[in-house]
Order: structure tokens, then sequence, then C-alpha cells
């Protein structure tokens, strides 16, 4: 199941940095992550500075 971002994303952009496969891009009010490209590698969750990310 891919990973989600939550509403306690504060849109650092840190998360997008670290995704090996470019899954995480800016949407209209906090990045988003698109679950067809996600390959659960948990990466983006790690960075997140504010937990924001977790498994969907």
């Amino acid at each position: 199941m891919a990973y989600v971002i939550s509403d306690s994303c504060i849109s650092c952009g840190s998360c997008a940095a670290q995704c090996p496969v470019s899954a995480i891009s800016q949407g209209a009010s906090q990045y988003e992550i698109d679950p067809n490209t996600c390959i659960d590698c948990g990466s983006c969750a790690a960075q997140c500075p504010v937990s924001a990310i977790a498994q969907g």
C-alpha cells in the first residue's frame, strides 16, 4: 500500500528530494504522493521532519 501525506505537511519538500522514483510532487496545498508510482520504500517517511507521512 502506498504512503500518504497527512494535513500535517508543512510543504518543506524534503520528502520529494528523497523519493527515488519521483512519486512526490507539490499539490494545491501540500505535497502529494502518486500511489501508482510509489514503491513503498519508506524513504520519504524517514525524511519528514513533522512525521506527516505514513502508509495508507
